[in-house]
C-alpha cells in the first residue's frame, strides 16, 4: 500500500484456544490478513492458542514475526519454534513497554486476564498521550460485546473523556478491523504527559 505507515501490529492474545474452534480460526485468518497487507506481527512470542495461531498466520503468509517473551516464560516448549526474532525482557512490565515500542498499530483478539491487561494498557497510555498509535479489537462472535457496553457506561457516566470515543476501532472480521487501522487517525490525547526536564 501506497505511503502506509503502519508495518508492525502488536498482537494481543490468549495463550490458550479458548471453548470455540472458532476463535483459533479467527486468530489464524487475522495473521494471514496482515501479512496480505504486507504487516508484520509483534506478539508475546508463544507457540500455544491464539498467540500460535496467529503467528502461523503471519509467516504463512511471508511476513516477519517478533516475539518478545519474559525469561520467566522463555521455555522451549512455550516460545514459538519459527520466530523471525525474539526479544528476552526482565519482567512482564519491560515486555509490554518494548511491544509498544516496537508497533506501530495495536489489536487484540480474544484472551484473559493478560490480553485484558495488555489492552487497557495501551488505551491508558493514548489517553495520557505516551502514543498515538491506533487501537483495535477484534470481536470474534461477540466475544468482546460485555467489554465495549463496558466501556460505554465508562462514556456515559463521565469517566472516560468523550474526545476518546474514536481510540478504539472494534470489528467482526479481520479484513474490515485492517481496513479501519490503516485509515484511522486516533484523537489527540485527554492528558497531557509531561516529560521531565
Amino acid at each position: 500500500m501506497k505511503d502506509q505507515k503502519l508495518k508492525w501490529v502488536g498482537v494481543y492474545c490468549g495463550s490458550r484456544d479458548g471453548a470455540k474452534p472458532s476463535y483459533r480460526e479467527a486468530a489464524h485468518a487475522f495473521g494471514r490478513e496482515l501479512a496480505k497487507n504486507g504487516l508484520s506481527l509483534v506478539y508475546g512470542g508463544a507457540q500455544s492458542g491464539l498467540m500460535g495461531a496467529v503467528a502461523d498466520g503471519v509467516l504463512e503468509g511471508g511476513q516477519a514475526v517478533t516475539g518478545v517473551l519474559p525469561h520467566g516464560l522463555a521455555r522451549a516448549e512455550f516460545a514459538h519454534p519459527r520466530l523471525t526474532t525474539l526479544h528476552l525482557t526482565e519482567s512482564m512490565h519491560e515486555r509490554k513497554a518494548k511491544m509498544e515500542s516496537l508497533s506501530d498499530a495495536f489489536v487484540a483478539l480474544p484472551g484473559g486476564f493478560g490480553t485484558l491487561d495488555e489492552l487497557f494498557e495501551i488505551l491508558t497510555w493514548a489517553q495520557v498521550g505516551l502514543h498515538s498509535k491506533p487501537v483495535g479489537l477484534l470481536n470474534v462472535g461477540g466475544y468482546w460485546d460485555p467489554l465495549e457496553a463496558q466501556i460505554r457506561m465508562g462514556f456515559d457516566e463521565g469517566f472516560i473523556p468523550p474526545t476518546l470515543k474514536t481510540t478504539l476501532v472494534v470489528e467482526k472480521t479481520p479484513a474490515a478491523l485492517i481496513a479501519r487501522l490503516l485509515a484511522h487517525a486516533p484523537p489527540p490525547s485527554a492528558i497531557k504527559w509531561i516529560q521531565r526536564e
